[in-house]
This record gives C-alpha cells, sequence and structure tokens, in this order.
C-alpha cells in the first residue's frame, strides 16, 4: 500500500502560500480546466464508451455539458461570493460590524465513484477549486479508461501541489483516509460511506457523503399519464439505471395502474427501441458483480416489460416488475439497474406511513396536479431533493443545492453550494474603539440589574 503522505504534505505547503486563495488564480485555474475539457471532449466521449457504451449523447448531456455549465456558473458569480458578506449586528454590540468570511479549508480529498465517473470527479473539483483549496482526486477504479484520462487531464494542467490524481482500487482509497486531509468529499454507496464518515472522524475531518437510497416515485391519480411516463422512463433508464438519483421503485394509484403501464411500455419503446439490447447506445452494467445482483431480481414478481439480458455485453433490458412487495430481496436496498418494481396504493396516508418506515432516500419523484398532494407529500415525507411532475432534473440546476439526508447523505453541492461545501464560514467581529461598554464588565455598579435590562 502506498503512503501519500508526501503528496498531502506537498499540498499543504502550496495552499500556505495564499496562492490558491487570490481570485484570478481561482479563475485561471477554472478556466485552463473548462479549456481542457473541450479540447478533450472527443477523447471523454470515447473513454466513457468504453467504460460504461455511453452514448456520444449521454456522455455530453449527462456528463461533460454538465460539468461546463457548472463552470461557467461559477465563473459569473466567484467574485462576489468571495466577498466578505456583511451581516447584521445586535443592538447590544452597538459599535460594531459583523460579517463572514469564506475561508478555504486546505487540501480537499475527492473520492468519486463509476457511474458518473467524468461529472461526479471533476464537479466536486471545481467547488475545491472555487473555494480556494488544493485537491487530490481518486477517480473509480471500475471505469478505468475515463479515470487514466481525469489523471492525464488533470496532470497536465495543473502541478501536482495544487491538484493531484491517484489511481488505484480500494488499498488507495484506504491509504488516502489515512492521511489528514482538511476535507472529504464522497460520492459512493452507503456501506462504503460509513467507512469513510468513520475514518473522517479519527481525525474529526469534515466531510460531504453523497450517498443513495431507494427512491420513490409516486403517480396520483390525477397525473397526466402519458407525460409522467415519459419523464419516468427517462429518469430510471438513462445509464441502465446506475444513477444515484434514478427513480428506484414506482407507487401507482390504483385506478390509474393499467393504463399507466401501458405508457410506461410504449415509452420505454419510443426512447430506446423495439430491443433495446440490439441499441448500440444503451449504456451496459459496469461489472460481472453488478449484472449478477440485478439479474437475480428478475425472478420477483412478474415481468411486465423487458426482462430479456446480454450477458456478454452485460446488459439488461429496461425492465418492469408488478406484483412487488416489500418483502421482495428486489425492494431490499438501492436497485441501481434498469429494473422498475411497482407498488399500488389507493390512500395517500398509507404510502406516507410505508415510506417513513424506511431510510431517508436521495431523491423523491411525485406526479400530480393537485396542490393538497404536493404538500402533503412534501410536508411529510424527509429526502434529499426531488421534483413534481418530472424525475432527475433537480440535479443539473446550480440554483438548487443536491445533496441527501440521514443515510442518503450529508451536506450538498453544486453552484454556491459547491463553494459553500468546500469553504469554512468564519465569522469575524470589528469592534470600536471609540468608547467601551461597560456593562459587561464584572466591577459595574449594579451588574446584574443593568445587564438583565441590557440582554432582555
Amino acid at each position: 500500500m502506498e503512503n501519500y503522505h508526501l503528496l498531502i504534505k506537498k499540498q499543504k505547503n502550496f495552499f500556505l502560500t495564499n496562492k490558491t486563495k487570490d481570485i484570478e488564480f481561482r479563475i485561471n485555474a477554472l478556466t485552463r480546466l473548462r479549456s481542457a475539457i473541450i479540447a478533450n471532449e472527443k477523447e471523454l466521449m470515447a473513454a466513457l464508451k468504453s467504460d460504461l457504451n455511453k452514448s456520444e449523447f449521454d456522455a455530453y448531456s449527462t456528463e461533460i455539458g454538465v460539468v461546463l455549465e457548472e463552470i461557467r456558473f461559477i465563473l459569473r458569480n466567484l467574485k462576489s461570493w468571495i466577498k466578505p458578506k456583511k451581516v447584521k449586528t445586535p443592538i447590544t454590540h452597538i459599535g460594531s460590524k459583523s460579517y463572514i468570511y469564506s475561508e478555504p479549508y486546505g487540501v480537499a480529498l475527492i473520492i468519486a465513484p463509476w457511474n458518473y465517473p467524468f461529472q461526479l470527479a471533476i464537479a466536486p473539483l471545481i467547488g475545491a477549486i472555487a473555494a480556494g483549496n488544493c485537491a487530490v482526486i481518486k477517480p473509480s477504479e471500475l471505469t478505468p479508461s475515463t479515470s487514466k484520462l481525469i489523471a492525464s487531464l488533470i496532470n497536465k494542467i495543473y502541478p501536482e501541489e495544487y491538484v493531484s490524481v491517484v489511481l488505484g482500487g480500494v488499498e488507495t482509497s484506504t491509504a488516502l483516509l489515512q492521511e489528514k486531509a482538511d476535507y472529504i468529499f464522497f460520492t459512493g454507496s452507503v456501506p462504503v460511506g460509513r467507512i469513510i464518515m468513520e475514518a473522517a472522524a479519527k481525525n474529526l475531518t469534515p466531510l460531504t457523503l453523497e450517498l443513495g437510497g431507494k427512491s420513490p416515485c409516486i403517480v396520483h391519480e390525477d397525473a397526466k399519464l402519458k407525460l409522467a411516463a415519459k419523464r419516468i422512463a427517462w429518469g430510471k433508464f438513462m445509464n441502465a439505471g446506475q444513477t444515484c438519483i434514478a427513480p428506484d421503485y414506482l407507487y401507482l394509484h390504483q385506478n390509474i395502474k393499467k393504463e399507466f403501464l401501458a405508457h410506461l411500455k410504449d415509452a420505454i419503446m419510443e426512447l430506446y427501441g423495439l430491443q433495446p439490447l440490439q441499441n448500440e447506445h444503451f449504456t451496459h452494467i459496469v461489472s460481472e458483480k453488478h449484472f449478477s445482483r440485478l439479474t437475480s431480481f428478475l425472478t420477483n414478481g412478474e415481468i411486465r416489460v423487458g426482462g430479456n439480458i446480454d450477458h456478454e455485453k452485460l446488459k439488461i433490458e429496461p425492465t418492469v416488475l408488478t406484483n412487488i412487495s416489500w418483502e421482495d430481496p428486489v425492494m431490499e436496498d438501492e436497485i441501481f439497474g434498469p429494473i422498475l418494481p411497482v407498488l399500488e396504493y389507493t390512500n395517500l396516508t398509507d404510502i406516507i406511513n410505508e415510506i417513513r418506515k424506511h431510510p431517508k432516500p436521495l431523491s423523491l419523484y411525485l406526479f400530480t396536479e393537485s396542490n393538497y398532494v404536493q404538500r402533503e407529500i412534501l410536508n411529510n415525507l424527509s429526502f434529499g431533493g426531488g421534483c413534481v411532475n418530472d424525475t432527475v432534473y433537480h440535479f443539473a440546476s446550480p440554483y438548487l443545492p443536491f445533496g441527501g439526508v440521514g443515510n442518503s447523505g450529508i451536506g450538498a453541492y453544486h453552484g454556491k453550494g459547491s463553494f459553500d461545501t468546500f469553504s469554512h464560514q468564519k465569522s469575524i467581529l470589528k469592534q470600536t474603539t471609540l468608547f467601551d461598554i461597560p456593562v459587561r464588565y464584572p466591577n459595574v455598579k449594579n451588574g446584574l440589574r443593568k445587564i438583565k435590562m441590557f440582554l432582555k
């Protein structure tokens, strides 16, 4: 196991030069990153095709384009974010002024997953750079082509004492976690998230955990079914369901179940063709291990749509399962694949109570035209974020911080959220020397009475 102590030490020493805090240095670093991404667009698409069979459309829309938009948004706003923010001062502090300074933590360790291997490595890096940090990125070993290209791209534009990429598997992550980074940003599964948090606790290192969970999708009886079906099929089956915020399971109102499932079948065919396994652009499952886990679910309930597999290409058709209950294996953990189990309901309160029994999900999606139903769901269920009458789309807005709650994660990022995540908010009171407030001192006459009046 390699020792990364020297790398972290180099970055900490570079951070102490204060170069990374300079606004022009940050802008230049982000601009260089943007230029490198644009220059390597074709290579990135080829790497994502090699690792996950992503089409050029998927690679650009869900990985490259999202990252470029994030850089554009942050560059446009960074100068205003970086300024100390003046805040109100209470009357008890008369004569003083109050400010909040956003300061970088130092060295950020970013551990990225395999499902969106470029976006989920680079988006946190953008936030780390914007906030003035150094960074070490550990991309996933399960997507070797993309990880190697990230390493090549980053190492060309930044010195290793500023931003560095470390390749390797679990043992590499373990070794990096033994070093004392100043901030940890991890995207991945809940079990690994617990390991990351335990490692961070040893050094009291602050962290963000972007995890997952079983994200529900509820279709109420008054929903616009055809549109709902298309948006759900898109959100669920993009990247072959290997998306942390994909709808994990469907709750359909009993009155519309049959009609909705017919629309869903049509939507899947429209988006992925009559034979999705023959669709050269349909993403494959990342590994044999994940493929075997997913195919074991195909015996649960009844296959309503899809169900065919191609073991050689690690492909699974977009599949819809009906006659499913919470006791089925497919409902135990996050599916993370192109399999969509369907449950039904008649009473909104029943599904609220059922969802509450399980860990808080990363996302929730609700399709309804009723403001009452929206209020009931949004006010009574806790989840990271989500959409009303859409799926997944909230993730792409730089104005909406993205993150989980409870088992689905800690902290948030995107847009200003990324800048804030990688910044410590330092509170400063600037006090006047023109006069003093004697009531705070213990030797003041009738001190208790005066301090009670002053602080009432």
